[in-house]
């Protein structure tokens, strides 16, 4: 464990080095230090792996805490309504943005910034032309093609072709999002090819990479599982219907394996309560002795959702959410955007002790449980053979092992007569049951995931807006930042800020 810290830690003041930008699409090279050809992959895959996890989950450098990482996990909890202010916190200001759906150019800017600068790293490794690399080339293809999806679901078009160029090209063109969709599925298919034909010789990562330490098969199903993902997520665009149904063709005929039951990938370098080396997430709400910050006491669940968990009688309830302080099985929450009223409101609920235990704590990057509820998607679309209702039971009950509870509760859950709860009794509701199901399994894992699963599909429809929303829908996306606007004038779209709720991502549109 010490060594591959000492390699993070090597590989983050290498990267510093080699990829310092002020432009966050430009990596410059210092001609003074060792060049980028130079530098073994091995050194750069788990601090890449760190980097962009902290994106997905959050980050506080203990270094200045008043610092959160832009986050799409923080972003998409509160956005589906997961995740309130405490109505206690001394700021009125907290999360004010997120409440009145004030997208501008500077909202959440740095998951554009940041993405592009950690996953040019991804290119760098893939680039490589030194022999024995190729399950690090593997990776690293996964991994990019994993963000840059986000990236087109978040804010359409963006730099793909021209990207990560550093000095040789600083304005980067705009690709169009479905063409760069369709170039994810090819980056995976040649991240397949290359862990199916790696010659004899072939290093395996091992523990350099913190996310699967090598299992290579593990890789295999997460390319898969990500490659179905792209595909549903562009399936209900008409004119895209016989290119979907022949790559869903291609994943059933060759047999293809996804994340299945206890699948769960996650990350974990030697995570620990020491500043600046605790998981991404938990450093979030926890200093570095593990006991809780103020950003804890702040972010407030809400009425809403734990009024709807106690309504299904979900065991899910006491792990997504803390008990209040009025003791064991107390819950309660915040109305989202409501103003502060202490008679009604106190006390609060906050992250629970299934999502947030410790500083040493595993990220979570995917779940077994959003796999399995992808795949009964496409089953009960007809993509894919199998039993979409066993699929979709399972994925509960991964989500509930995850959170630390048994299968037995799962079933217990899963087999009452309530809509968007048992199988039988959503009849005719089957695909909003699965992602509300998502909605649930995801809250406080992966937030940005069911707001761009709401925007697909709409579903949840139940979830309500905040109270102090500006109009009647939530935001569809994010706006370019100020930063691209500015370094990149020639070539940013133009965009005005009602374009948040009307400018659809293109797998939105018909």
């Amino acid at each position: 464990m010490k060594n591959i810290k000492t390699k993070i830690l090597s590989g983050f003041l290498l990267l510093s080095v080699l990829y310092s930008c002020d432009n966050f699409l430009d990596v410059n090279e210092d001609p003074n230090n060792p060049s980028a050809e130079n530098v073994n992959p091995e050194i750069v895959l788990a601090a890449s792996q760190v980097y962009t996890y902290n994106i997905l989950a959050g980050y506080v450098n203990n270094n200045n805490p008043n610092f959160v990482q832009d986050n799409m996990n923080q972003l998409g909890n509160l956005m589906m309504n997961n995740w309130t202010r405490d109505v206690g916190a001394s700021n009125s200001s907290y999360y004010f943005n997120e409440h009145t759906y004030n997208v501008t150019s500077d909202f959440y800017a740095g998951i554009f910034e940041n993405l592009y600068l950690r996953t040019s790293n991804f290119t760098f490794i893939q680039n490589t032309t030194r022999p024995g690399y190729d399950n690090y080339k593997a990776i690293a293809k996964i991994l990019k093609s994993f963000y840059f999806q986000y990236l087109v679901d978040l804010y359409g078009d963006i730099p793909y072709s021209e990207a990560h160029l550093r000095g040789n090209n600083l304005t980067p063109v705009y690709d169009d999002a479905q063409t760069i969709y369709r170039d994810l599925i090819v980056q995976l298919d040649e991240a397949l090819e290359l862990i199916d034909n790696a010659p004899s010789g072939t290093l395996n990562p091992g523990a350099n990479d913190v996310m699967l330490n090598g299992d290579m098969n593990m890789w295999k199903k997460f390319a898969n599982t990500l490659k179905l993902r792209i595909l549903l997520r562009e399936s209900g665009r008409a004119a895209s219907s016989t290119y979907i149904t022949a790559k869903m063709a291609e994943l059933q005929s060759s047999n293809a394996e996804f994340l299945g039951p206890n699948d769960n990938v996650k990350i974990n370098p030697g995570y620990n309560p020491t500043a600046n080396q605790q998981n991404g997430f938990a450093s979030t709400f926890l200093n570095t002795n593990d006991a809780f910050k103020n950003n804890w006491s702040s972010t407030g669940a809400t009425k809403y959702t734990i009024n709807y968990l106690q309504a299904t009688n979900d065991a899910r309830l006491g792990r997504i959410y803390s008990a209040t302080s009025a003791g064991p099985g107390t819950y309660n929450g915040h109305q989202q955007g409501d103003v502060l009223n202490t008679s009604t409101n106190y006390p609060v609920s906050h992250v629970g002790p299934g999502l947030l235990v410790n500083s040493s704590q595993d990220g979570i990057v995917f779940t077994a449980a959003e796999s399995l509820f992808l795949q009964a998607e496409a089953v009960q679309r007809g993509y894919l053979n199998g039993t979409a209702k066993n699929l979709y039971e399972s994925g509960i009950t991964e989500s509930y092992k995850l959170l630390g509870l048994s299968s037995a509760q799962a079933s217990a859950y899963y087999n009452q007569s309530i809509n968007l709860v048992g199988w039988n009794a959503s009849g005719g509701n089957q695909i909003e049951a699965i992602i509300n199901q998502k909605w649930i399994a995801l809250n406080g894992i992966n937030g940005g995931e069911t707001w761009i699963e709401n925007t697909r599909t709409g579903f949840p429809s139940h979830v309500p807006l905040s109270t102090v929303a500006p109009g009647t829908s939530r935001p569809i996306r994010l706006l370019y930042p100020s930063s691209e606007i500015s370094g990149n004038t020639a070539n940013v779209p133009q965009q005005s800020e009602s374009q948040a709720f009307t400018s659809k991502i293109f797998w939105n549109q018909q």
